[in-house]
């Protein structure tokens, strides 16, 4: 079987015109954006080097996409103890690398100090860092025996387990070093600007219920594409497998012509939101900071806008209106008892009124008879944008608010944010990943720079802002999951009241996938289609 493989893959590379016929029959096919930056999983912050490294990686404990709990992998158990500074795993005997190198207790010491090397700068190493004073070569990480590892740190992990989820283990005496890996598949090709192809891993350490080695699939090319409409198109035609993060548009296209390889799993963690710009160092006037500090202001603005139209128009309704940053699909994380502002011009202009804005015509003025306009930036070159700030610039007409759309490239809202503060409102799309709301704490955080309507603050500049700061260091800080509920809970409660983002939808988990793939399971959690690619299989195979 593995000769057999070896050739058909080694004639795969010296084919130009494409994949064999009986290549393809196993070979699971999709594309990356992009190039991968990276083939180091600890270096990871592109998503296609992401997409490899999920692939590959073997990890001591990783979080089902579908059920969103966590699972034992290469550990059958852990524990944690010492108020969350110490994680015990229990390892699984007599597994090995895809070259043969047998896995131990050293891996993960090796794996752990890498990690931890300040020279390395990875950025799966900054979720372990809560605390201040947390020195990274502080952390001390053991054998206790040849399948048992463990990880002391000098202050306490928040979510300590599940942070483990994107430590991918490696080997410590491999002779191919960062090539060896315990995932599914391994790197067997790659050419930039073309594709990634990847073999199955021979040591692979998982069966299926009968006995039968993981994973079914003998390889998986990764096509380099960026043409999103070019992809859609190789699917259609039988080129490509599978098809993830389609938008709304080209999802009921394929809905049409194939409505058995469409799927809708139902809201994503993602975020379409409005922020104000309310920084001190803004280059704005000084009446429209005033403005954008005004929690009437902001409250009114999400009351006029008509979520339930974006829903049904722009994502046609493969969308969920937001009442917070946490959405309904997360099972645990999200708070049920908020709802989305409801569509009321009359009652936004009521809010208006008692903060001292009046009409005049069809103009809104504020006490000193400043005209509300004002204009929004987003990123040039969106369809979902264009067509969501049509509807928006409808909506605050009704209320006398004149909106002035300025689309701008990748880099130059990043200055704006970043440097120069050079706007006044931006409609921004936010892709969230993780379920625990530590993945968010950055940005509630007053004193971080992508708090990103006030950010850097040297001390909370609200009360309300202080609130949220001690909620979160208070869920970070306590092991008791419910109670890390409790605070997140009256986090999400706060974000609501204040506004300081104005929720509007969470978009759809929306994808296609072959009707001759097997297995699919489709997840609101990100990969969405092959989160269990081992799995996964084409009948007649």
């Amino acid at each position: 079987m593995l000769t057999r493989l070896a050739a058909v893959l080694a004639l795969a590379t010296l084919l130009s015109a494409g994949l064999s016929p009986e290549e393809t029959a196993a070979t699971l096919r999709f594309c990356l954006r992009s190039d991968p930056k990276t083939f180091d999983a600890l270096l990871v912050e592109d998503e296609p080097s992401g997409v490899i490294r999920y692939l590959t990686s073997g990890y001591l404990i990783r979080r089902n996409r579908l059920t969103q709990e966590l699972e034992g992998e290469l550990a059958t158990k852990w524990q944690i103890s010492e108020q969350g500074r110490r994680i015990d795993f229990q390892l699984r005997p007599s597994l090995q690398f895809s070259d043969g190198t047998p896995f131990s207790c050293d891996d993960v010491v090796f794996t752990m100090q890498r990690l931890l090397d300040p020279a390395l700068h990875s950025p799966v190493a900054d979720s372990f860092l809560t605390g201040p004073l947390l020195n990274q070569r502080a952390v001390q990480t053991s054998c206790a025996g040849a399948n048992a590892v463990t990880v002391r740190f000098p202050a306490p992990v928040s979510a300590l387990a599940d942070q483990f989820d994107q430590v991918a283990i490696q080997s410590a005496h491999s002779p191919q070093k960062l090539a060896a890996v315990m995932g599914p598949f391994l790197v067997h090709e790659y050419k930039p600007g073309t594709h990634v192809l990847l073999n199955a891993n021979p040591y692979y350490w998982k069966s299926d219920a009968k006995g039968r080695k993981l994973p079914y699939l003998r390889a998986i090319r990764l096509d380099i594409q960026q043409n999103r409409d070019l992809e859609v198109m190789r699917f259609r035609k039988g080129e490509l497998d599978i098809v993830e993060r389609l938008d709304a548009e080209l999802f009921e296209r394929l809905a049409a012509d194939l409505p058995q390889s469409v799927s809708d799993a139902g809201p994503s963690l993602d975020w379409e939101i409005i922020v104000f710009n309310q920084a001190a160092k803004a280059p704005l006037p000084a009446y429209k900071l005033r403005w954008f500090r005004s929690t009437a202001f902001r409250r009114a603005i999400s009351e006029a806008i008509n979520r339930e139209d974006i829903c049904r128009i722009v994502f046609r309704g493969h969308a969920q209106p937001a009442a917070g940053p946490v959405s309904s699909s997360n099972r645990f994380w999200y708070n049920a008892a908020l709802k989305p502002d409801a569509h009321s011009p009359t009652a936004a202009l009521q809010r208006l009124e008692k903060d001292g804005f009046h009409r005049v015509g069809g103009n809104l003025v504020d006490r000193d008879g400043n005209k509300v306009e004002l204009s929004l930036i987003t990123n040039a070159g969106s369809k979902i944008h264009e067509r969501m700030l049509a509807l928006i610039q409808q909506d605050l007409a009704q209320i006398g608010i004149h909106i002035t759309v300025l689309s701008l490239d990748y880099s130059s809202i990043l200055e704006r944010f970043t440097r120069s503060f050079n706007y006044e409102a931006a409609l921004m799309a936010t892709t969230n990943v993780d379920v625990d709301p530590n993945g968010q704490k950055d940005v509630w955080l007053s004193s971080a720079d992508i708090h990103q309507w006030n950010p850097n603050q040297k001390s909370p500049e609200t009360e309300w802002e202080a609130r949220i700061d001690k909620l979160i260091l208070a869920q970070t800080e306590t092991l008791d999951r419910d109670k890390r509920k409790v605070y997140f809970d009256e986090v999400q409660q706060i974000v609501h009241e204040q506004a300081p983002f104005i929720f509007l939808v969470n978009p759809n988990s929306l994808g296609a996938f072959s009707r001759n793939l097997k297995n699919v399971s489709p997840a609101t959690l990100r990969p969405q289609l092959y989160w269990n690619a081992d799995r996964l299989y084409f009948s007649g195979t």
